[in-house]
């Protein structure tokens, strides 16, 4: 049996499916049962709990062979790194507690890092918690910038002309669709095959910069004219706080920018067959970002 954590997510939803598609039972933690419906009447089953919850999170790993990991977001608390090593703490308890064998967690380019990097701290925080307990097999799966952070920009398009933020125009940065994430964590959970504590960058299709972004969506909304703008950190922290942010997470985010744009945060591996997914993200804009920019549902 499998646990899966963030069922209702981007990445958790696609390793479900394709773990139940292999008629594999499937455990999904979540803290709301309807948004998981879709995926239990599928098969899978529901455990609702909230991750911090150390008291029903171990029975949620009862007899569990293996888990795909991850920390979920939580964009109004006051104190986001706080949180994410708390629900890391628990987490790895509950695995020790109940014996799990093999763990995939989903981390981020940059996660060797302890600080500086943001939320991506938080990742460096849980790969060491996982790696700390004795018997664990842990992979961790770094994954470049995704591509459903530009969705974002749909609004700032509508509002401004402008794809706009606070990366460099020209920093060509590793982007990577979701749903190859959670293909590739499935994979990894139906073979079981790693030993010890393992990473895995996980890069995209190719490296891309936002003034591309610009220019490929540009394109496909019919505004070959679109172009990127980076935008002073003072006004992005307004602009995210404005969106239901607390100020915390807003100062997290630009704080990861900032790595990102000086190279503190960087892919450490060379790009090669393994570390290269199939979605391009001229095939995400036209199958996710235009169906989303023009209020349809979403091709895939």
């Amino acid at each position: 049996m499998y646990v899966v954590t963030g069922g209702s997510g981007h990445t958790g939803r696609v390793v479900a499916e394709r773990l139940l598609a292999k008629q594999k039972s499937v455990r999904l933690i979540g803290r709301s049962a309807e948004r998981l419906e879709p995926l239990t009447h599928q098969g899978a089953e529901a455990f609702i709990s909230d991750l911090t919850d150390e008291r029903s999170l171990a029975d949620a790993f009862v007899g569990a062979e293996a888990a795909y990991v991850m920390l979920p977001p939580n964009p109004e608390t006051k104190d986001y790194r706080a949180f994410q090593d708390r629900t890391s703490d628990v987490l790895a308890a509950a695995i020790r507690k109940t014996g799990v064998k093999h763990v995939v967690s989903l981390s981020s380019v940059g996660a060797d890092k302890p600080a500086g990097t943001g939320p991506v701290a938080g990742l460096y925080y849980l790969e060491q918690a996982l790696n700390q307990i004795p018997g664990l097999h842990t992979l961790h799966l770094r994954a470049g910038y995704f591509m459903e952070n530009t969705l974002q920009q749909i609004g700032i398009i509508k509002a401004m002309g402008v794809v706009a933020g606070p990366l460099r125009a020209e920093l060509e940065l590793p982007m990577i669709a979701t749903r190859d994430i959670g293909e590739f964590a499935a994979e990894e959970l139906l073979r079981l095959n790693f030993v010890g504590h393992q990473t895995r960058e996980l890069l995209g299709a190719r490296n891309i910069s936002m003034a591309e972004v610009a220019s490929i969506i540009g394109t496909a909304i019919g505004r070959p004219q679109l172009s990127y703008k980076q935008l002073p950190d003072d006004q992005i922290r307004e602009a995210l706080v404005q969106t239901g942010l607390s100020t915390d997470v807003a100062a997290l985010i630009l704080e990861m920018a900032q790595a990102l744009n000086t190279g503190h945060m960087v892919a450490l591996e060379m790009r090669s067959r393994e570390n290269t997914t199939p979605t391009s993200y001229e095939q995400f804009v036209r199958e996710v970002f235009v169906p989303q920019f023009r209020g349809k549902p979403a091709a895939v």
